[in-house]
């Protein structure tokens, strides 16, 4: 019944002495707040089939056997069927009804709130995957969801959002992960209509690539599709997440440029929250030169991806660090190796190496989404618990000057994370040489979001001032 209903409240201490004397007879209460009940009792009699329109609403449940539940009407009606069965009646005074109707009230106002208290100090991180049928977001829900990432005592909400195509592989990876039972996993859910998108989103992952063929269509009409589909994404996010959202690029294609345009169609969007991932490329780097100095890849440290990470980049090695490598100096533990001093064949750093950069694009773009899943759950948790000290990381990060870049572009290049935030690490040296190349990076990057804002300004002629500026 209502809360502070008299007729409500009659019902509840006769059921409490029906209860009380007869074995086997149980009463479930079920109170609603007045704003609420109106809308509960339409819901509850259209679900049966009844006619109902007063509180309270008295029903019998065979709960044992199972089956539908018997509607015996209101107040009157529960004190005939009282009264017929049991020889039972309630000789309640009006006066006695409205005092105990106004503690009910008062009673349940308490439960809610203790209720709301209760739910309040449950937050789950709220996590929204786009694209989320790739492969990666199959491989990267087990990894966000173990708690090796946001912590053991974390829970979160993971939401997969991708076009009505895809609603049942959504649903496949909803069931399946709901099946695996993780503690921390609040909830799992699949979501098709945009409008709904990013809603409370504390973390937002951007999977969303396009499929390249050159034959096909020119490099201008791809950096066209990605900026499409930030200019849906960005508004969103400023509308339905929360402020201090973190936005994780990540994919195949045009990372940099994905993060850039975010940025771009969504001002409001903290720029210090928007990183692109260059995890994959880094490890992969890490393990080839693994194999050629035949050691644990978990001992090549510090290597360094600038640039255009799935473009045009450049892996430098100028600071990496050799740890527990096998050779003839030896130290304590922490003790490391300048890992160009360790590969004699410099012959091979500049041909083989060098030149395998294009295969390393082409073998991660291949890959079943392991590799990329792991670059961004290892990014996520440097970013919420610092990365190892020390330690050199490479993101995609929008420029403001350093190592004399030109601003306003998102460049790769090292970083550390600590006390969730990440600051770049401008007091590493580079020769001129590096600075060159990462000269001629720019430029690269700088001709992609110009014609990125070329084909913005086509789209939108008469708000382009306002976009680009």
């Amino acid at each position: 019944g209502k809360a502070g209903c008299p007729d409500y409240a009659k019902a509840e201490l006769l059921a409490d002495c029906l209860q009380a004397n007869l074995p086997g007879f149980r009463v479930h209460k079920i109170t609603r707040h007045p704003d609420k009940w109106e809308q509960w009792l339409r819901d509850v009699c259209e679900m049966n089939g009844w006619e109902h329109k007063q509180s309270p609403i008295i029903w019998r449940e065979l709960l044992d056997r199972g089956g539908k539940g018997l509607l015996l009407g209101g107040v009157n009606e529960f004190l005939d069927y009282a009264q017929h069965y049991y020889g039972i009646t309630s000789m309640m005074l009006p006066e006695e009804m409205l005092d105990v109707a106004e503690e009910n009230l008062k009673a349940h106002i308490e439960i809610e709130k203790e209720e709301e208290e209760t739910k309040s100090l449950i937050k789950p991180l709220q996590i929204w995957i786009t694209s989320a049928s790739a492969p990666i977001c199959y491989q990267l829900i087990p990894l966000l969801a173990n708690g090796e990432v946001f912590g053991m005592t974390t829970e979160i909400s993971i939401h997969l959002l991708d076009t009505d195509q895809f609603k049942e592989v959504l649903c496949g990876i909803v069931m399946e992960a709901e099946d695996m039972a993780f503690p921390l996993l609040h909830s799992i859910s699949e979501h098709t209509e945009i409008d709904e998108a990013f809603i409370q989103a504390d973390i937002i992952i951007v999977l969303d690539d396009v499929l390249l063929n050159y034959e096909v269509q020119s490099v201008e009409n791809y950096i066209g599709e990605v900026s499409e589909i930030c200019q849906v994404y960005a508004p969103l996010i400023e509308k339905n997440a929360k402020s201090e959202v973190r936005v994780i690029s990540s994919g195949k294609t045009f990372v940099n440029l994905k993060a850039m345009m975010i940025m771009t169609y969504g001002p409001s969007i903290k720029p210090e929250n928007v990183i692109a991932i260059a995890t994959s490329w880094e490890s992969a780097a890490k393990a080839m030169l693994a194999r050629k100095l035949s050691t644990n890849v978990g001992g090549v440290k510090d290597v360094i991806v600038w640039g255009n990470i799935t473009g045009c980049k450049y892996i430098d090695l100028s600071h990496a660090k050799l740890y527990g490598y096998d050779c003839a100096i030896w130290g304590p533990a922490g003790f490391s190796h300048p890992l160009l001093s360790m590969i004699y064949d410099s012959e091979w750093i500049r041909s083989e190496f060098l030149s395998a950069q294009s295969s390393l694009s082409s073998q991660i773009c291949h890959c079943i989404g392991m590799l990329p899943a792991h670059a961004i759950a290892t990014i996520l948790r440097y970013w919420y618990h610092g990365s190892p000290p020390g330690e050199i990381v490479s993101v995609g990060i929008l420029t403001k000057g350093q190592f004399c870049l030109p601003e306003g572009i998102v460049f790769s290049m090292p970083v550390r994370f600590q006390n969730g935030n990440w600051e770049v690490m401008t007091e590493l040296e580079i020769n001129e040489t590096t600075q060159e190349v990462l000269g001629r990076l720019a430029h690269d990057l700088i001709q992609e979001k110009l014609i990125a804002l070329k084909e913005i300004k086509e789209m939108h002629p008469y708000g382009a001032d306002k976009i680009t500026s």
